[in-house]
């Protein structure tokens, strides 16, 4: 089976392989196990509410909200949160990536859980299950929507040298304008970077030459004149990556100060003294 390399923001090279049939089988049914709890301490809520009033609009709306919960809401939220696990997944060390190796984000999460509505829970999981046989990867069609796929970590994590910005391009790469690379470039170009070391110099030169031609499709302006490909790509990733961490903070500043908001007492009442 195709073996991919992941290399996280951290600089931590991961060594993966697309999880195979069998084991998205297991981690499927541990998780169905923990959705058939959940689903029956819901349907007790459910039986107590309706035993209690008479208004059958809002028993119906009552479970329209609990379906929504737990076919959506909840394995949205909890793959969100956890960065591509489930209660499976971390039982059977698997995790939903990025087709370019990066952490799964809201959207891909609420596409996966969208699309599992049909082809999990419609018809018994039997499309997930042709799909994972059929795709080389083993996606189902939730991971193809989504730009996602599940891997096993089967080496554990290995620590390489973190990417740095060249010095020399920094004030390049911070005014460049730089659109979102396709999936699975910015992976071929930190797999590459990781083991220049081990290529033929000509393999190298021409590799590097090669991706810093499909990366110069993407930013504007282009680099100075004479700019070694390598250290094109690096700046581009580095630069990329202190991108989307700057934007993680500024969302979480933006959450914070909403929730403090929230729970600030209105009509300028203040607050009560600790």
């Amino acid at each position: 089976m195709q073996r991919d390399e992941i290399l996280t923001g951290e600089g931590v090279l991961l060594d993966a392989q697309p999880v195979s049939f069998a084991v998205r089988v297991a981690g499927g049914l541990i998780d169905a196990v923990v959705y058939l709890f959940v689903a029956y301490g819901v349907m007790i809520g459910f039986g107590v509410l309706a035993g209690r009033t008479n208004d059958d609009g809002l028993v119906a709306a009552f479970g329209i909200i609990a379906i929504a919960l737990l076919m959506i809401v909840i394995p949205t939220t909890f793959e969100t949160l956890s960065r591509g696990r489930s209660i499976g997944k971390l039982a059977t060390g698997v995790r939903i990536v990025r087709d370019d190796g990066g952490p799964v984000r809201l959207r891909h999460a609420f596409i996966r859980a969208l699309t599992g509505v049909g082809e999990l829970w419609l018809t018994a999981a039997a499309v997930a299950i042709i799909t994972s046989i059929v795709h080389p990867r083993g996606k189902r069609l939730g991971d193809i929507l989504a730009g996602t796929y599940a891997v096993r970590i089967s080496r554990g994590a290995q620590q390489t040298s973190m990417l740095r910005m060249p010095p020399h391009l920094a004030g390049w790469a911070h005014a460049a304008d730089m659109r979102r690379l396709p999936d699975g470039l910015a992976l071929a170009a930190r797999q590459f970077l990781a083991r220049t070391d081990k290529l033929h110099p000509e393999s190298r030169a021409r590799l590097g030459t090669e991706l810093a031609s499909q990366f110069s499709a993407y930013v504007a302006p282009p680099p100075p004149p004479g700019t070694h490909p390598e250290y094109f790509l690096v700046a581009v990733l580095a630069e990329r990556r202190d991108r989307e961490y700057a934007h993680a903070l500024r969302t979480a500043e933006t959450r914070d100060a909403e929730a403090i908001l929230m729970h600030r007492l209105p009509h300028a009442i203040p607050d009560p003294e600790d």
